[in-house]
């Protein structure tokens, strides 16, 4: 299966903002250059909300939050799925970027430790450099990285969707050769249309909306128990 976490809260801090005062002294703090920074709400609201209501700044409701990919990289990572390779992630940023993940990365269980990899990322192109990098980041938009994967089916999840349990749903995507899975890597708000018109099915597994990190958790193990993982898991 491959996961891909779309429209990801992940840039680096836009040119508009990297003199506001939050960032600056955020920077400061770090030790680094204002520019350099990962967009981060938790750090960088107040400058955030001068852009907010601007007709020429994308929504801003779905920017700043790179510790959604944070844990929802934690959960399929450390996965038996992926233990067993049988997992690929990707994630695609708001500004169309893509982030291969090798599955035998280990990632850091510090949020700033993450940041740092982030940052270094952005900076020299992957890490750790060289030819066989850990997290390697282009410029690629979503529909080309799905036709990447080679899948003939592509799911995605959203409240907007077909009532489904997550049980029905990954029992679906397990007669499905190598199915892909868009989960959103945004706070709020839903889909682009082109990212929904991707998608040969959109589930919606719960009346309300579900952290990124929580629907990741429950799509793998409902999709290890449809393969029968977990049993052949287990010693004899």
């Amino acid at each position: 299966m491959t996961l891909i976490l779309a429209e990801s809260s992940i840039e680096k801090v836009p040119k508009q903002l990297a003199k506001h005062p939050s960032v600056i002294a955020h920077a400061r703090r770090r030790r680094r250059d204002p520019s350099s920074l990962i967009l981060d709400r938790t750090y960088h609201h107040s400058a955030m909300k001068t852009l907010e209501g601007q007709a020429s700044t994308p929504d801003m409701s779905k920017r700043g939050r790179p510790d959604i990919a944070f844990h929802v990289l934690l959960q399929a990572l450390g996965s038996p799925l992926n233990h067993e390779g049988l997992l690929r992630v990707y994630i695609h940023t708001v500004d169309d970027k893509v982030i291969d993940v090798d599955p035998n990365l280990r990632l850091p269980r510090n949020y700033d430790r993450f940041i740092g990899i982030l940052e270094q990322l952005y900076e020299t192109g992957s890490v750790p450099p060289g030819e066989t990098p850990l997290l390697r980041i282009r410029k690629c938009t979503l529909s080309t990285l799905v036709k990447e994967s080679g899948t003939s089916m592509t799911v995605a999840f959203s409240t907007t969707g077909k009532p489904v349990t997550m049980k029905d749903a990954c029992s679906w995507l397990a007669e499905t050769p190598a199915p892909v899975v868009l989960i959103g890597g945004f706070p709020r708000s839903h889909f682009q249309q082109s990212t929904t018109e991707l998608a040969d099915r959109v589930f919606s597994i719960d009346r309300e909306s579900l952290e990124a990190w929580i629907v990741t958790g429950r799509v793998i193990y409902e999709y290890e128990c449809s393969i029968g993982l977990p049993e052949r898991r287990l010693p004899v």
